[in-house]
């Protein structure tokens, strides 16, 4: 389909969705986001503030976390505009090219914290497998080479995404699935060749979600083989207790992926509500979890907050 000047068609705006069949009862499912955005950037935040605030907390492993949360919180603000503009103002347009500069930053945010959980997963191998060499190691200046190595990576496979979208034409309609803008979702309305999008977004997934993946398997394999290795019962339980925060951040993170993309594959004929709601589960649920789930399995951090928690009150 070709506009009046002879280019391929780009629609002005694109039509966001609620959740299919949803006709009534949005008022709760705004609610619902508004709660889970606000658990979401005040735990992140209050990681931030304790790990600065915190010198007990200057380790290679907080400074890890910091990463998890600033990545956390920038999940949460890509999706932030539209999904409230959706659900809290019912307005559902948005611009094509700021579609795609939120598409970008979704999926951009989405790699790195695969990233950062495959950097975390190296901070647990050290500690419990090298131990007397952790601080030499992890130094600071290595931590900042390996976040920002995090970032160029994301940043560099993700680049083409909005330069192959943008030379598609749309004669498909206008209207996508969700409450944001996906890459897959795009591609269900754009028409042309979009075999290049499709055989890339595949290389994208492999060379992050599964490489990363296989390398955080490969971390826990040498960590269980040193932690049976270990002559003490009590000292295994210890050196494994130090990992489950980062073993339940990885399962928040992987699990929803992995049904994401086994109802994609083995479930086509599902309702789109299923797809909708596993997506927003893979997009909001751990950037909500991941402080959650540090501040309670973690002793430090559960101290730095009632402390300051204490200070409030004092």
């Amino acid at each position: 389909m070709q506009g009046l000047n002879g280019t391929p068609f780009q629609p002005a705006t694109l039509q966001l969705t609620g959740i299919p069949g949803m006709h009534t009862g949005h008022a709760w499912v705004a609610l619902v986001f508004c709660i889970l955005y606000l658990i979401s950037i005040l735990g992140n935040v209050s990681i931030l503030a304790l790990v600065i605030q915190e010198p007990a907390l200057h380790q290679p492993m907080y400074y890890f976390l910091s990463m998890l949360s600033l990545n956390d919180l920038g999940v949460s603000f890509s999706t932030l505009p539209t999904v409230l503009a959706t659900f809290c103002f019912n307005y559902r347009h948005v611009g094509f090219d700021a579609c795609l500069v939120q598409m970008f930053f979704i999926h951009t945010f989405s790699f790195m914290e695969s990233g950062i959980l495959l950097a975390m997963s190296f901070d647990r191998f050290v500690a419990i497998c090298d131990p007397l060499h952790y601080a030499t190691v992890l130094t600071n200046s290595r931590i900042l080479t390996m976040g920002l190595g995090i970032l160029t990576k994301s940043f560099t496979t993700l680049f083409p995404f909005p330069f192959l979208v943008k030379r598609l034409p749309f004669c498909k309609g206008t209207v996508l699935h969700h409450s944001y803008c996906l890459h897959p979702d795009l591609m269900k309305v754009a028409c042309g060749d979009i075999r290049v999008n499709n055989i890339y977004g595949l290389f994208v997934v492999i060379f992050t979600y599964g490489v990363d993946s296989i390398f955080i398997l490969l971390s826990y394999a040498l960590i269980l083989r040193a932690v049976l290795g270990i002559a003490s019962q009590e000292q295994q339980l210890k050196a494994l207790n130090t990992c489950m925060s980062h073993i339940c951040a990885v399962l928040a993170f992987y699990v929803p992926i992995i049904a994401v993309s086994m109802i994609h594959r083995f479930w086509k004929s599902a309702p789109s509500v299923v797809h909708v709601m596993m997506s927003n589960v893979y997009l909001f649920v751990p950037p909500m979890l991941n402080p959650i789930i540090y501040s309670v399995k973690t002793r430090e951090i559960r101290r730095g907050i009632l402390k300051l928690f204490h200070k409030s009150l004092t």
